[in-house]
């Protein structure tokens, strides 16, 4: 018989607990220590074994079946940029423009304005050479550019629509759409500057990260004495894919657009062009180009491995109801709706994992109880929402995994940088709303 009440949030948090365990005291592989979780908790809420496999499975297929292509092709265009020295010619040129102090800024302005038309995991995979290069050629922590890059590509995921999260909690709460997007820009700015650069200077500071071993070779150790590509060229293989993909949001009724503008043709465009560009072009070789992209993808398999596992792991979270349980028990407190909102989404957040899941069912769960709420704005409460739902980023969640993988950090650096920051950038998000709603009354 299947868990109920506070007994299976008891076994949720203990899933979490004893996931936490395996991979920080066992030391066990975190894809491992996934799956053993993932099972663990599922066969304790009373769902038949069958149906805890079949869970698994969806879950793993679908954390995979998007970024698994983002993931591949991005690798191999960051390989391309990176081998070329091209990362490094725009890094110099960033760090010329602005300064050693001020590339920071660069990086978040790039990242915001990447992340409005893309998905977190597409952006992040399309900026990480590029924090990389900025890294290496400063001599700094990595944290110092790659937390103003993962700030700014978070909130515009969270709280600004077309992305699928704001977009749907916009529609269950019958926010108008344009408003939502220009409340969601004006709230995300703030938040990404105090995650990134408030939070995220001293933090680096404190928390020297080298350049991990997956970005490849030093770009001194690039074939031959060929120049690096012109930083123009460069910026726009960078945007290309942003273009392709903004061009798509913008015009949707064409089809072609649609199709070049979708993600996976969108970066297999670019993947092209960065053969071309950096590498035929070049004087590689056509065995020298296959070489590079089989060397971009060896380290793939493993962060694939443990994204797909997270991604069963919140699949077992979400079909066991743990979300809706807790959600209910929220919303028949007193409280301020804003609050009830931002605490059902983050307590969805920590248990399950994607913001995505998290604001939508959230959203789905305030909306009938601030229908026809006086003093409210639809628009506020779904800011309210996309806050709580962007509360913290821990072990069941894709992101943190990319994150942890790309930035070669452990768990535990993990979980006191980016995941801390993630704390950071929900509450003064939510301070703002408050604040907001405050002056507008």
């Amino acid at each position: 018989m299947p868990a109920q009440g506070p007994y299976l949030i008891a076994l949720a948090l203990g899933a979490i607990v004893l996931l936490l365990a395996l991979i920080l005291a066992a030391k066990m592989h975190a894809f491992l220590a996934l799956l053993i979780a993932s099972m663990a908790l599922g066969l304790a809420s009373g769902m038949a074994p069958q149906a805890v496999l079949k869970s698994i499975q969806a879950g793993f297929g679908e954390a995979l079946g998007f970024i698994a292509v983002v993931v591949a092709l991005g690798a191999m265009i960051g390989r391309y940029l990176e081998h070329s020295g091209g990362g490094a010619a725009l890094a110099t040129w960033l760090l010329g423009k602005f300064g050693r102090e001020r590339a920071i800024w660069a990086v978040l302005v790039a990242a915001f304005l990447i992340g409005l038309p893309i998905f977190f995991e597409v952006g992040f995979i399309i900026l990480v050479p590029l924090v990389w290069s900025l890294a290496r050629e400063s001599k700094r922590s990595l944290l110092y550019y790659g937390l103003p890059m993962s700030a700014a590509l978070t909130v515009t995921h969270a709280l600004v629509p077309p992305h699928p999260a704001p977009a749907g909690a916009a529609q269950l709460l019958g926010a108008d759409l344009g408003r939502t997007i220009l409340c969601g820009i004006a709230v995300s700015i703030p938040m990404a500057v105090a995650g990134g650069i408030l939070y995220g200077v001293p933090v680096a500071r404190r928390v020297f990260i080298p350049v991990p071993e997956m970005a490849g070779l030093e770009p001194q150790a690039r074939t031959g004495d060929r120049p690096a590509p012109a930083v123009p060229l460069v910026v726009f293989i960078l945007l290309l894919p942003v273009l392709l993909m903004l061009a798509a949001t913008l015009v949707r009724g064409s089809t072609l657009l649609g199709f070049f503008g979708h993600p996976f043709t969108a970066l297999l465009v670019t993947a092209l062009a960065a053969m071309f560009f950096f590498g035929l072009r070049r004087g590689l070789d056509r065995d020298e180009i296959g070489r590079l992209a089989t060397q971009s993808l060896l380290p793939v398999g493993t962060l694939l491995a443990i994204m797909g596992g997270g991604g069963a792991f919140k699949q077992v979270i979400v079909d066991s109801g743990v979300g809706p349980y807790a959600g209910k028990l929220l919303a028949a407190s007193s409280i301020s709706p804003l609050v009830v909102a931002y605490l059902i989404a983050a307590a969805m957040r920590i248990a399950q994992g994607s913001a995505t899941v998290a604001i939508i069912t959230a959203a789905g769960i305030v909306a009938p109880l601030v229908k026809g709420l006086h003093g409210y704005s639809p628009e506020i409460i779904v800011l309210a929402v996309c806050c709580g739902g962007t509360i913290i980023s821990h072990v069941n969640d894709a992101g943190f995994w990319l994150v942890n993988q790309y930035f070669g950090m452990s768990v535990a650096t993990t979980l006191r940088t980016w995941s801390l920051m993630k704390v950071v950038i929900s509450l003064v998000g939510f301070g703002i709303v408050m604040a907001a709603h405050a002056l507008s009354r």
